[in-house]
Parts: structure tokens; C-alpha cells; sequence
């Protein structure tokens, strides 16, 4: 599976070249990184504790095209509205989060089976995701081009091919068992034998940020940006409880991941 990305990279890497071979466009490059918040189904949801426990660190390598500019003649493309507002995000990042389970069903006053089998339940999950977004910056880019010190504001929208790799465990002892598990976690759901599992699979996901660009030097900017990615599954922090049963465990897993980046403009 890692090699298809790999290829698939590639791909995307030639296709945006391409583009700018054809058309003239100029292009950077930049790296990411910064915690990740992964909502899922561990803990209780919208809980501070389940917020700040459950949360990891992503990194990432970005690539744009820049619309405004064309390194061929060192010079700004024909002025015109997209192409001083919008630029063509791709990236490859990775992300990872130690899981387990926070709130009320936890509480050190609560002394049964069930929250010691809780309390022991641990996971995680790695994902790896490739894909576009289209970012656009409601300011002009060519006024924040020419500016040291300027801010340039962005949203984004766009879609991520996933691989995930989830893993969850006990530390009374393996998970599938009356005496290790939690009982909601021992019904089958959606093909799986139990409402937890242990595996690797791909998904596709959306995702939407908001941030801004702070111009360094002519060449380099430093940008924070805040991102939402929802998955199109409810596997890839390996807890699922069948959503038929359990009405509270029905949204996909997704995340909030706070970045800072750094990039370069490539001449």
C-alpha cells in the first residue's frame, strides 16, 4: 500500500510540473507540522479531557501553485481574478495519536468492572494522507507578494486518499473477552467480529482550513494554518460500536490538526 502512495506522489509531483511547464506557472515548496486533536470514539465526546488526552503530532511536505507569478520571465501572469486569489495546495502528510479513554465513565469514583475494563483499553492510530486542496486568499496575492511584513489570510477546501493503521490493545489482557472488554465492544459491527479492531485501510477523506501566510523575505513565508479533515469511515481509530445499537457512536472519526509551516518559493 505504501508504494501505490509513493507512486501516486510521484504522479501528482509530475502532474503539477506538467502544468507549469505548459502554462508558465510558478510554484513552491514547504514543510508542516503541529498536534493533532483526533475525535473518535474513545472518551466522551466535546470533553476537555478527551480533547487534550487524545491528541498526537502531524507532519507534512506541501507543494503550490502560484497562479500570480511565472519564474519563466521572473514576471506576474496576466492579471485577472484567480489568478490573484487562489493557489493549488498538494501534500503528503502524516499524522499519529496514542489513544484512550477520558470523562465521566472514567471518573476515579467509579469502582466497577466496566470502568477498570475502560480505563485499560488503549489505542492508536497513523495515517498517512495524500491529496489538493484549492486555497484561496481573499487579499491580493500580488499585494502580499510585493510586501515584507504583510498577512496573507486563506481558507481551503479540498479531498485526502488516507492510510490508516489502528491499533487497539488491553492492559488487563487481550481484547474479545467478557473479563477484558467493555461489553458495547464485543458486538459485531459492520463485518467485524467485535466493535474494536486491530488493522490497516484506506479511506477517503475532506478537508477545510483556515489561516494566514506572514511574508519573511521576498522569497520564504511562514504560515499558520488550522485544519478540519472528516473521515469517511468510523474505522480508523479502530473503535466502531454498532451504530445501531449504540446511537451515540454513529459520526466518523475525524480531527482537528493546528499547524505551522514554513515556504519557500522556488525560482
Amino acid at each position: 500500500m505504501l508504494k501505490k502512495i509513493i507512486l501516486t506522489l510521484l504522479v501528482l509531483f509530475g502532474f503539477t510540473n506538467s502544468l507549469i511547464a505548459q502554462f508558465g506557472f510558478s510554484h513552491e515548496v514547504g514543510v508542516i507540522a503541529g498536534p493533532v486533536a483526533f475525535q473518535s470514539d474513545y472518551g466522551v465526546r466535546y470533553n476537555l479531557d478527551t480533547n487534550a488526552g487524545n491528541t498526537g503530532l502531524g507532519i507534512g511536505i506541501i507543494h503550490y501553485i502560484n497562479f500570480s507569478y511565472t519564474a519563466e520571465c521572473d514576471c506576474f501572469t496576466p492579471e485577472n481574478y484567480f489568478n490573484d486569489h487562489f493557489k493549488l495546495r498538494s501534500e503528503l502528510s502524516y499524522n499519529k495519536t496514542e489513544l484512550e479513554h477520558f470523562g465521566e465513565w472514567v471518573a476515579p469514583e467509579r469502582t466497577s468492572i466496566y470502568a477498570d475494563q475502560l480505563r485499560a483499553m488503549k489505542g492508536s492510530t497513523a495515517v498517512t494522507n495524500i491529496g489538493m486542496q484549492l486555497e484561496y486568499f481573499p487579499l491580493s496575492i500580488r499585494d502580499f507578494t510585493a510586501r515584507i511584513g504583510s498577512l496573507g489570510p486563506f481558507i481551503s477546501l479540498g479531498s485526502q486518499f488516507c492510510y490508516y493503521n489502528a491499533e487497539a490493545h488491553s492492559t488487563m489482557g487481550p481484547l474479545g473477552t467478557p473479563l477484558t472488554t467493555y461489553p458495547k465492544y464485543l458486538t459485531p459491527t459492520d463485518g467485524r467480529p467485535y466493535g474494536f479492531s486491530t488493522e490497516t485501510g484506506s479511506v477517503w477523506s475532506i478537508v477545510s482550513s483556515v489561516g494566514t501566510r506572514y511574508k519573511l523575505t521576498p522569497l520564504r513565508d511562514l504560515m499558520i494554518d488550522l485544519r478540519f479533515q472528516y473521515y469517511f469511515s468510523n474505522w480508523v481509530d479502530g473503535l466502531n460500536p454498532n451504530p445501531a445499537l449504540y446511537k451515540e457512536n454513529k459520526a466518523n472519526d475525524w480531527l482537528v490538526w493546528l499547524n505551522v509551516g514554513y515556504i519557500y518559493y522556488l525560482q
